[in-house]
């Protein structure tokens, strides 16, 4: 039994944990992550404005009152919502030059500035948005009234359309070209230098001169390019990206970046970081398209409200059997202490005190529960029972608050939150229980050496 646990554990160890941790150490990784998370406290603002606009939607009796007062004053604070989510591609792309040039910096030791390298990433972005096409031989902007396309720029509702979740993954890609350029041109030197005495600021903005002009070129000759064959960066981009949201939002890509996050968890890495920050990108996207209209289920925080209650592993179950029906000292204690944390999705206390990393005993639960109860939301969704995740609530969320705040006041969303967490709950009890036995038959083998020593003396 051991031997083959350890076995699995020394698999995933090698064809998991390692190739894993390699991407997650990669530079433009970690920018995205930092992106990522930066982005966030933006689309949490944004998202409860649109939660507060479409409350009479839940509660009917609201509409009145809403009529006479609030509505009146909606394209106002309804701001909010349209200079985050509807500009969310702007938000990942600077944050992701920022993020990329100041590890850059400060891993190759080289003189780039985190704010340039932004500034550059932005106006990299702003290049490819402009649409263009070949007319008997010369490259203009298109103006198509039917597409609300006006001299190249597509309007949508919030403003220029492709600066909206439809732009999130040519800002990364725009980002990335951007940081790496400049990175070129200050490590060969292809800079413009000022004395020690100029003001930092002016200096700075001499360094980036020739950055700015390598930038402008490489991505006029890219657009130039895709032009004349017709097509464009965010078509190009929308082949291979589109394929991946589409395989991440189905039923077999939820559970595979489930069964992922916590395949990392098992064996020590802290899988929720690593993964949950790299579909970022796909379930924001997927949050502004539910706002529109759509029903997708996995986006915004759809893994705190539904999947990970009480936790990585969805261990808010486990840790009231800890407290409750546990008869390990050792496990009630642990219980007690991790109770308060766990209500708000923090359970590092269980992961590392049970432990919950490298246990044979408790491996198969911390793998199924989370992908049972991803299922039963992912259908409850796709399904129409309720309403998809349109907001983006704050993660420590408890469980049913988080689902109700995030799907604008669904009840029905709330209950399949917490059947869930009981779903979870239920998986856990077997093991939960053996595990204690096992502890309990450890505890009373000690007291009783210990009697007897005493007994001895």
């Amino acid at each position: 039994m051991d031997g083959s646990n350890n076995k699995v554990f020394a698999f995933l160890e090698k064809n998991l944990m390692g190739p894993m941790g390699k991407i997650a150490s990669l530079k433009v990784v970690r920018a995205i992550m930092g992106a990522g998370m930066g982005a966030i406290p933006f689309t949490i603002v944004g998202s409860m404005f649109l939660v507060f606009n479409i409350l009479p939607m839940t509660f009917p009796f609201l509409e009145g009152i809403f009529n006479a007062t609030f509505f009146k004053f909606s394209d106002l604070y309804m701001l909010a919502n349209s200079t985050t989510m509807g500009i969310l591609a702007l938000y990942f792309c600077v944050g992701l030059g920022y993020e990329y040039t100041k590890i850059i910096a400060e891993e190759e030791d080289l003189n780039m500035a985190p704010i340039t390298g932004a500034l550059l990433s932005m106006f990299a972005f702003f290049l490819s948005i402009p649409q263009l096409v070949m007319d008997n031989g010369t490259v203009v902007r298109l103006t198509d009234a039917k597409e609300n396309i006006i001299n190249g720029w597509a309007i949508g509702g919030d403003g220029v359309a492709r600066l909206g979740t439809v732009g999130i993954f040519t800002g990364i890609i725009m980002a990335v070209i951007a940081v790496q350029l400049y990175r070129l041109c200050v490590s060969k030197n292809w800079v413009i230098k000022m004395p020690e005495q100029v003001p930092e600021g002016v200096s700075r903005a001499f360094t980036a001169l020739i950055p700015a002009f390598v930038v402008a070129f490489v991505i006029l000759i890219i657009t130039g390019v895709l032009v004349f064959l017709n097509t464009d960066i965010f078509q190009l981009i929308a082949i291979p990206f589109g394929f991946v949201t589409n395989l991440t939002s189905s039923w077999i890509g939820v559970m595979v970046i489930y069964f992922l996050i916590h395949a990392l968890w098992i064996v020590g890495i802290h899988g929720a970081n690593i993964i949950s920050s790299l579909i970022a990108p796909i379930t924001l996207g997927n949050l502004a398209l539910n706002a529109d209209g759509a029903h997708i289920p996995l986006a915004g925080e759809f893994q705190n409200a539904f999947v990970t209650i009480g936790g990585s592993g969805a261990t808010l179950g486990l840790c009231i059997f800890l407290v409750y029906m546990a008869k390990s000292e050792q496990l009630k204690v642990l219980g007690k202490a991790a109770i308060v944390p766990c209500l708000f999705n923090i359970n590092e206390p269980l992961i590392f005190g049970i432990p919950l990393i490298y246990n044979p005993f408790m491996a198969i639960p911390f793998f199924l529960a989370p992908m049972v109860s991803a299922s039963i939301a992912y259908f409850a969704i796709q399904l129409e029972f309720i309403r998809p995740v349109i907001a983006n609530m704050p993660w420590p969320s408890p469980v049913g608050v988080g689902a109700f705040i995030s799907t604008a006041g669904d009840w029905k969303a709330a209950l399949v939150a917490i059947i869930c967490a009981g779903a979870a709950f239920v998986i856990y009890l077997p093991f939960a229980r053996a595990y204690d036995k096992k502890l309990v038959d450890e505890e009373t083998s000690v007291s009783e050496e210990t009697a007897g020593e005493s007994i001895s003396a």
